[in-house]
């Protein structure tokens, strides 16, 4: 009779187990290739496609991850969202991403479809199935306060995604949200006339189609907002759907080699169908190729941003930005390294901030300003006097045209410029800037320039200085 099996019989020995984990890996990691990504969006792309046509209204990416699958043929626009203000216990009424901006396409084309998606296992983004519900809320009572009808200021959200208890405590916030958004002091009559009706969110995935009996009952008394979630919701692991990848357009810091939205669209045919082991070259000759052509921009061809009297933002890519006529253009330029403060100063017009990159700028920015807002003060109060007509112009670059210089032109914006909008003198009196104050003049920025983005970090800079600038 043969030995009982011992339990090292059935056992994977140590190198077994090792070697086994690897070949796992492996598989994962293959299964997340940039061409199974590149693939997925594709497919995800075409039943957004198919959506914008069965409801005839224009489609708009909710960035960054919605402009991966639009074509940007058919988009229509841009929104901003954010996810984090929907997490569980979390939820906000963002007052520095209104997405006002929205009003007027929705009320031309009587609704619109915004584009985004989530990774593996959840239904849809939460900022779908909760920041675009709080929004639509808000603003539904804030300019619609006298509708008789009761669903106008409802808040709806997906019942399979949303419980009854989170519902309730979010309603609960609403009477907030909507003071913090008055507190910014906006003209509402010009939003009031871009809508006909209140606004309604509505949901559609890949499982869950929208009936056109609902969307008709809800167009006869809402502007709908259909919130469409790109991807198919996979449950399990990826290596069960064949290669599909849900989300595959999130999180492209960490797989597309410097590849965005546009530049795909732009060459989707060769990059599907290209090996794998290829992709990393052409990828990268493709992105050489806008970056060359970036670089050779002009003077002439310089496009800025203005968000403020006086004030202009613009990226480094938009090339140098004109001087114009002596005395009436100064600008102010971040380099994406760091250097003395001492050198920063060039010319009475002229100044190159060396803080680094990214948030390690964004933290040094703080301590920057004082000399920033002297060296902008000095400027727009020159020659004022004897030649008051003379109009000034500040232009503000930085490596996104999105981050520092915002931050920068909201600064200057306060500490230069009075209530009335007229320039303050090199030695007038100012008392410590109140956030709130702040927060208005970075409303009526976003209002101007919707795209742009100040991270945390920056604005944190920004505020720390004018709050507490007499230390």
């Amino acid at each position: 009779m043969p030995p009982p099996i011992a339990l090292s019989d059935i056992i994977f020995p140590e190198q077994a187990n090792h070697n086994f984990s690897k070949i796992l890996g492996d598989l994962k990691r293959s299964n997340l290739s940039i061409t199974n990504r590149l693939k997925s969006v594709r497919h995800d792309a075409a039943f957004v496609d198919q959506v914008a046509e069965s409801l005839a209204l224009p489609l708009v990416a909710n960035e960054r991850c919605g402009s991966w699958y639009i074509d940007p043929k058919r988009k229509a626009g841009s929104a901003y969202f954010k996810s984090t203000d929907g997490h569980t216990g979390q939820w906000k009424f963002s007052t520095r991403r209104l997405n006002l901006h929205l009003l007027e396409l929705i009320g031309k084309h009587d609704g619109c479809v915004i584009v985004d998606s989530t990774r593996r296992g959840k239904r849809m983004p939460d900022a779908l199935s909760k920041t675009i519900p709080v929004w639509c809320c808000v603003l539904n009572r804030v300019l619609f306060p006298n509708d008789t009808s009761a669903s106008s200021h409802e808040l709806f959200v997906p019942p399979n995604v949303v419980s009854d208890n989170e519902k309730s405590q979010m309603e609960a916030r609403i009477p907030e949200f909507i003071a913090s958004f008055l507190a910014l002091d906006i003209n509402l009559q010009p939003l009031r006339d871009h809508l006909k009706k209140p606004l309604r969110p509505i949901w559609i995935t890949q499982d869950d189609l929208l009936m056109e009996a609902v969307a008709q009952e809800i167009l006869r008394s809402f502007h709908p907002v259909v919130c469409c979630t790109s991807s198919k919701r996979v449950i399990g692991a990826e290596m069960s759907e064949a290669g599909y990848i849900q989300g595959a357009g999130d999180d492209t810091e960490n797989w597309a080699l410097g590849l965005t939205a546009p530049l795909f669209w732009q060459h989707a045919d060769q990059l599907v169908s290209t090996e794998e082991s290829d992709l990393p070259e052409l990828i990268q000759s493709l992105v050489n190729g806008v970056a060359n052509s970036a670089g050779e921009a002009s003077a002439s061809s310089f496009e800025s941003k203005q968000v403020a009297p006086c004030l202009f933002v613009a990226p480094l890519s938009a090339g140098k930005p004109p001087l114009g006529e002596e005395g009436t253009s100064c600008v102010i330029t971040f380099i994406p390294k760091a250097t003395e403060p001492t050198t920063w100063v060039k010319s009475r017009s002229l100044m190159e901030v060396g803080l680094g990159k990214s948030k390690a700028a964004s933290r040094m920015l703080r301590d920057a300003l004082p000399q920033i807002c002297e060296f902008a003060s000095r400027f727009l109060g020159e020659d004022t006097e004897s030649e008051p007509e003379k109009k000034k112009r500040i232009t503000i670059t930085c490596e996104t045209g999105k981050d520092l210089s915002v931050g920068v032109a909201l600064c200057l914006y306060c500490w230069c410029f009075d209530g009335a909008g007229k320039v303050r003198g090199m030695d007038a009196q100012r008392e410590p800037f109140t956030k709130s104050a702040i927060r208005v003049k970075l409303g009526q920025i976003m209002m101007a320039q919707p795209d742009l983005n100040p991270s945390r970090a920056t604005l944190q800079s920004v505020n720390s200085f004018l709050m507490d600038w007499r230390k």
